[in-house]
């Protein structure tokens, strides 16, 4: 079967169509190229260095700058304990007190012995006079007035030391009361009236007023790691709005040995009302952990399943990628701990548009 010859008109409209289509191809190829030619605008920031503060949080509680236990200095059988836990007391203030029947009687029997002691010493001065008047007048020997001496001298000696004795038995009598030392406030009592108590044993607890400490148990790392004048804000815990500054004021020696941790006082400046002793409280110390480089996080992208940002030449403004390693990062900004310097420049928006090699505007620059 023969083939369609084509018409002049045909021919004609063919060549056009060509003519056209090769326009239209050369239109886009010049567009393409305009496009990749053109700088893509971005938003960028420039990297700096800064000191980053990391937050301690603690949690403690309030004792007094200055809280001692009182206690008697001789064992006995409690007569009563008049302290009460929370009562204020005042210095000199009977808190309690020992059946003290023992202790007068041995009052009684010192001051039995220093009359006896006083009576010796008025015979053996008496006796020691007539010798030494006799021995001016020749009536008696030289033993004899020396004997008299010996035993003055000796009743002087026992009429002192029953005066020891006496002031002694007075002393044990006074030990059988209790009192203040100074003014406070009761946190803490001991034994019931009726038991026996030893030396020493606590029977109450005094917080003096003149101070409050927050108290923290703290790791050890920790403490080496505190500055050595760090300022602690301490909070209530039932209403973090209440809250105190202080400063470290002692740490312990050694560690408890069953936590492994070291008590720490902060020592608090004009501390509410509210703080009551014993109340629990948080501490919050900030720490520097060193310079670090932060940047928001519509920096990062990902290249080569790495973490990356792209980086901006300033002397060309072309691009390049760049991965980083990442400290901590959150909604808002990451932490960078290598990979950038001060001073470089960094894309912020427009990163996922970006290729190696490519040429960008500022936005906000001249283009």
């Amino acid at each position: 079967m023969r083939g369609r010859r084509t018409t002049p008109r045909q021919a004609i409209a063919l060549t056009l169509m060509a003519v056209a289509s090769a326009s239209i191809l050369a239109a886009c190829d010049r567009q393409v190229e305009t496009t990749k030619s053109s700088p893509r605008p971005v938003r960028t920031t420039t990297i700096e260095k800064r000191e980053s503060l990391k937050p301690l949080t603690f949690t403690g509680r309030i004792e007094a700058e200055d809280e001692v236990s009182v206690a008697f200095r001789i064992s006995g059988r409690l007569l009563a304990n008049e302290a009460r836990l929370g009562d204020r007391v005042e210095a000199g203030q009977l808190l309690a007190q020992l059946e003290p029947q023992n202790e007068l009687s041995t009052l009684r029997q010192a001051k039995a012995a220093l009359s006896a002691a006083q009576g010796q010493l008025t015979q053996a001065r008496n006796h020691y006079e007539r010798q030494e008047t006799l021995l001016a007048q020749g009536w008696t020997t030289r033993a004899n007035f020396e004997a008299a001496t010996q035993a003055r001298q000796t009743a002087q000696s026992q009429v002192e030391a029953a005066e020891a004795q006496l002031s002694s038995a007075h002393d044990l009598v006074s030990f059988t009361e209790l009192r203040a030392d100074a003014p406070g406030k009761i946190t803490a009592t001991g034994p019931s009236a009726g038991e026996v108590v030893q030396a020493g044993q606590m029977i109450a607890r005094i917080a003096r007023q003149d101070g409050r400490d927050a108290i923290f148990d703290v790791p050890a790392q920790m403490v080496r790691s505190a500055p050595a004048d760090v300022q602690v804000t301490v909070s209530l815990t039932d209403d973090p709005k209440i809250t105190a500054r202080g400063r470290i004021r002692q740490i312990a020696a050694q560690a408890d040995p069953v936590t492994r941790t070291f008590e720490v006082k902060v020592g608090l400046t004009e501390p509410p009302a509210a703080m009551r002793l014993g109340a629990t409280v948080n501490g919050r110390v900030e720490t520097s952990s060193g310079p670090v480089i932060d940047i928001p996080a519509t920096s990062l992208t990902r290249i080569n399943q790495q973490p990356a940002v792209w980086v901006v030449d300033p002397s060309t403004n072309v691009v390049s990628a760049r991965n980083v390693d990442i400290l901590r990062f959150d909604q808002a900004q990451v932490i960078v701990s290598q990979g950038l310097d001060a001073g470089e420049i960094v894309v912020t928006a427009g990163v996922q548009a970006l290729h190696p090699g490519q040429k960008v505007r500022v936005l906000g620059s001249e283009p």
